[in-house]
């Protein structure tokens, strides 16, 4: 019997940012939100089902306009998380939160959106990623 494949080519047309800080997810959205002008608000948790009948359950904060969208979420599970590698993106799991930035908010010079989040007293280091280079890029299609 012949097997076929689909085979999905998906756009990766965002900006991504890492971010590392210690503070709780909530804390950090009110002060994107205070310096950004930002309205990021508390969504429901993505839970992506891994190999093994493992599963990680990750936070999820997004501000919607006409035309962009940010979303902060959270690079480690929440919770007590049963899987062996309970991060969104394991080849940054350096970092503690990942900023994701759709539509015209992109337009944004990099780095002036870099040293603006830099003066938040709550993150101690930011790195924008190529969305292409990472493996597990899938888990950021919504």
């Amino acid at each position: 019997m012949k097997t076929l494949r689909l085979d999905i080519a998906y756009e990766y047309d965002f900006d991504l940012y890492g971010l590392v800080s210690t503070v709780k997810e909530h804390k950090l959205a009110w002060a994107l939100n205070k310096l950004l002008g930002f309205r990021l608000i508390k969504q429901k948790d993505l839970c992506y089902d891994l190999v093994e009948q493992e599963h990680i359950i990750i936070s999820n904060y997004e501000y919607l306009t006409d035309y962009s969208i940010v979303r902060l979420l959270k690079n480690r599970a929440v919770g007590t998380a049963p899987a062996k590698n309970p991060f969104l993106l394991p080849e940054i799991k350096e970092y503690d939160y990942v900023l994701q930035i759709n539509g015209p908010l992109r337009q944004l010079c990099p780095q002036e959106l870099i040293n603006r989040l830099l003066r938040i007293p709550l993150v101690q280091y930011v790195k924008q990623f190529d969305p292409l280079t990472l493996k597990l890029k899938d888990n950021l299609i919504f």
